[in-house]
């Protein structure tokens, strides 16, 4: 076979979604947007617990999505539709849109490369890396605007990093979750597509 028609025929199939792969992304999307939420309101704002908290659960949730539909540009699609759901509930959040589609681009790009999203390895490895950059974007982001008081861009990265803590609690959470989830017959098969 000629390997301009390979990679054109791997090109279609990682652009071809089944709807209910589409479905169960905006689903993931819209239950880890309102359960961050809820913690967030019941936690009582900004503290070190409802922050790792929140992350745990959000982490622990994308690992689970990910196992559920093991496919290259889950991330991102994930990411544009929390982005909506983040304007539509708060009218906010298109200045860190283009960051986080670019990290979650090659999170996905990582992913793919440490194994592919059929493995739990490459899962890891992408969010790990997604969760990580578009951080340190947003501190890049906050640096710009609060670099003259840099007292505050201290205290803002303290509060980031207390997040990402539990980002790294939540891949290993996700990783049990998944185990069970698979031991109670709800994630049955992995795909080795791309």
């Amino acid at each position: 076979m000629n390997a301009d028609f390979v990679m054109k025929e791997r090109i279609k199939e990682l652009l071809r979604w089944q709807t209910n792969e589409l479905i169960l992304i905006g689903t993931f999307a819209a239950l880890i947007k309102i359960v961050t939420l809820i913690i967030s309101l019941l936690g009582g704002g900004m503290n070190p617990v409802t922050m790792v908290l929140k992350n745990v659960l959000c982490t622990s949730m994308l690992v689970v999505l990910f196992h559920k539909v093991p496919r290259t540009g889950v991330l991102t699609l994930y990411v544009l539709q929390q982005a909506i759901i983040m304007m539509v509930l708060m009218g906010k959040g298109m200045m860190f849109l283009p960051f986080s589609v670019l990290t979650a681009i090659l999170a996905d790009t990582l992913g793919l490369f440490a194994g592919g999203y059929g493995k739990t390895r490459g899962i890891l490895i992408g969010i790990a890396f997604y969760d990580f950059f578009s951080r340190v974007f947003a501190m890049g982001f906050a640096w710009f605007f609060m670099r003259e008081n840099l007292a505050l861009f201290y205290m803002a990265l303290g509060v980031v990093s207390i997040g990402y803590l539990g980002c790294l609690i939540g891949l290993g959470t996700g990783v049990k979750f998944v185990k069970e989830f698979r031991h109670a017959g709800i994630i049955r098969h992995i795909s080795r597509r791309p």
